[in-house]
């Protein structure tokens, strides 16, 4: 495969692209000009080339093709955390990003940029203390112990050519996948209260400024390592709920207690970190290089993404 040579206009290969993020992502990489294949364990379009996750094999011409490679790839981590879980979690995304490093290490054209997920639950819960790039504290428990040796192996080894770029995100917030669904249909359900006390911050970010985000990382030279994909402002678990109930035109909702999360997130195969650990997490990074947000807070998200005040994507040159 031959790269294609057109000013502005990239190949982009994503690998693990068929989840909410990938199809988001390669709708706006599409809309914006770009060219964008996607490795698939199982490949059903023309654009899709098979891969294992693991195995250097004939998907690696389609990284000599990429100018920017872009790994999605991993177990989700909506699941109870099981020794066999957790070892696909982790397994998932080492093989997967092991994988990509050989292969643009032995590539004759090598891609520009490879910006992998990561995830910003790498640092610690957080109530008080805001997490940046610099600042941030990492620790000591099973998922940030995925996230900090999953950015090991993406590190690991020098790339000469290639700029590498690992992508802290939070949760994402759209309507075709993601959180915010299963959200907006707990709160119809009445139950749109607050999750533990309350007092655990989300850091969010709207779907439509996280593949703006992608596509401005993938121009900007100087970004380089760990960035924070998050809007500029976390807020409250029990706010966020409050402005959901809003935007849904319920006036109240029933709050659910620790206990009851556990025994519900037992019942339906999860963990109650996913809504309890409180991530404070600021995109420091994305910030100082001038990346102008079109959603900084999570009323105007939510309205938007009820259809009750949509704001106009800004191209991203």
């Amino acid at each position: 495969m031959d790269r294609i040579n057109m000013k502005n206009h990239k190949n982009i290969l994503i690998a693990g692209g068929s989840g909410f993020l990938g199809q988001s992502l390669e709708k706006h990489l599409k809309n914006q000009g770009h060219f964008v294949q996607h490795l698939s364990r199982n490949p059903k379009a023309a654009n899709q080339v098979k891969w294992d996750g693991q195995n250097l094999d004939n998907w690696v011409l389609a990284v000599e093709w990429a100018d920017v490679v872009i790994n999605l790839a991993g177990k989700s981590v909506d699941c109870r955390y099981t020794k066999a879980n957790k070892a696909a979690i982790l397994s998932s995304r080492i093989d997967s990003t092991t994988a990509l490093r050989k292969a643009i290490q032995h590539a004759d054209a090598k891609p520009e940029v490879w910006l992998n997920a990561s995830s910003a639950t790498i640092y610690i819960h957080a109530e008080k203390e805001q997490m940046t790039e610099d600042e941030g504290i990492i620790g000591d428990d099973f998922s940030m112990n995925v996230c900090k040796d999953w950015e090991g192996v993406f590190f690991e080894e020098t790339l000469n050519v290639t700029r590498r770029v690992a992508l802290r995100t939070g949760i994402v917030l759209g309507e075709d996948g993601g959180a915010f669904p299963k959200m907006r249909t707990l709160a119809k359900w009445g139950m749109g209260g607050h999750q533990g006390d309350g007092n655990q911050f989300i850091s969010w970010m709207h779907i439509e400024d996280f593949c703006r985000a992608i596509d401005f990382i993938m121009t900007h030279q100087e970004i380089v390592g760990p960035i924070n994909l998050t809007a500029p402002r976390p807020i409250r678990n029990k706010e966020f709920m409050q402005q959901l109930r809003v935007a849904l035109g319920r006036r109240w909702g029933m709050s659910q207690p620790k206990w009851l999360l556990e025994l519900g997130a037992r019942l339906i195969g999860t963990e109650t970190e996913l809504l309890l650990k409180s991530r404070n997490v600021i995109p420091e990074r994305l910030v100082e290089c001038g990346f102008d947000f079109n959603y900084t807070n999570a009323e105007e998200a939510i309205q938007a993404l009820e259809g009750r005040a949509p704001i106009q994507p800004v191209l991203v040159h």
